[in-house]
């Protein structure tokens, strides 16, 4: 037989084997999507099966138009009398075009004018009026405006933090650390579940104070971060986004929570930049009477600080 009539059978061959071929890939990515919203739904239940309710809040912050969204991310410490408290504030920004994430922890012993109120530690417009009161807070004192808002339940983030990594992240403990924060933590390089992590982000009984604590913090991030991105960690992340967005009660949308989030994961630069509100040599200790010892910011000097960094 010729080379060119043994060419032409090979040619019809793979002509005939190319639907066959074209419906196996099909195939694949509608198990794949079913397996993926199967895991995301999963997710969603398990928040669900502990307690966790969806609650939906008033926030008003304005839709911007360019290629970055701004998240105002707060930590939902406790719910008494009715009335819930944060001592986390941070605010992170994407940028679509550029990759970048940032990250900016904003005290929350900060001395504030919040409306409507009298002058008061910045944390308490969230126990007030929520994070609707406390984005107006913001915007009237650091003139930062936010589009979103996203409150993580403590005992979701535990909870995230296991599935992530059920071996535990690995940490450098600083120092020994009380069981005032629920856990008790030696210094030293340790891998910590959910709850010593937590415990660890949220301590601040020594001279650092909540300095030390927003430290912490962001070493905290800066760790998982580590984490998610490991190969070993993509087969759970539909899970992980539903146990996510079951414990976390947000504005944003389920599209944009995986626009966002596979953006970053996929081609997002991985180095994270960060900010602490006040910056250094802005702010001043004070006593105020009812009030109790806050920090009394330069609020100019800081609005600069906070346009340079979302800008670059």
């Amino acid at each position: 037989m010729s080379t060119k009539k043994v060419y032409k059978r090979k040619k019809k061959t793979r002509l005939r084997k190319l639907p066959f071929i074209i419906l196996g890939l099909i195939a694949i990515l509608v198990l794949l999507g079913f397996w993926i919203k199967s895991s995301y739904n999963n997710g969603i239940q398990f928040a669900r099966d502990h307690g966790k309710q969806e609650k939906k809040y008033e926030f008003n912050g304005p839709i911007n138009k360019d290629a970055k969204v701004n998240i105002l991310i707060l930590g939902q410490d406790r719910v008494v009398d009715g009335s819930a408290r944060t001592d986390s504030i941070m605010i992170a920004q994407y940028d679509y075009l550029s990759k970048k994430m940032k990250l900016m922890s904003v005290m929350r012993d900060i001395y504030a004018e919040i409306p409507g109120y009298q002058n008061y530690k910045i944390n308490t417009a969230y126990t007030l009026g929520g994070p609707e009161l406390l984005r107006q807070t913001l915007k009237k004192n650091l003139d930062i405006d936010l589009e979103y808002y996203a409150i993580i339940d403590f005992k979701g983030f535990e909870q995230m933090v296991d599935e992530l990594s059920p071996e535990g992240v690995p940490i450098n403990v600083e120092k020994d650390m009380s069981e005032k924060i629920g856990v008790s933590l030696q210094k030293g390089q340790h891998n910590l579940n959910g709850k010593e992590l937590l415990g660890y982000a949220r301590f601040r009984n020594d001279e650092e104070s909540d300095f030390g604590r927003v430290r912490r913090q962001q070493q905290v991030i800066k760790a998982l971060q580590s984490e998610f991105i490991s190969l070993s960690t993509l087969p759970k992340v539909p899970k992980l986004a539903g146990i996510a967005r079951g414990y976390v009660d947000t504005n944003l949308t389920n599209s944009d929570i995986f626009r966002t989030g596979a953006s970053f994961a996929i081609r997002g630069d991985k180095d994270i930049q960060s900010l602490v509100i006040p910056v250094k040599g802005t702010f001043n200790f004070k006593d105020v009477y009812g009030v109790g010892n806050v920090l009394d910011i330069d609020k100019e000097s800081n609005k600069k600080a906070i346009k340079e960094f979302l800008a670059k």
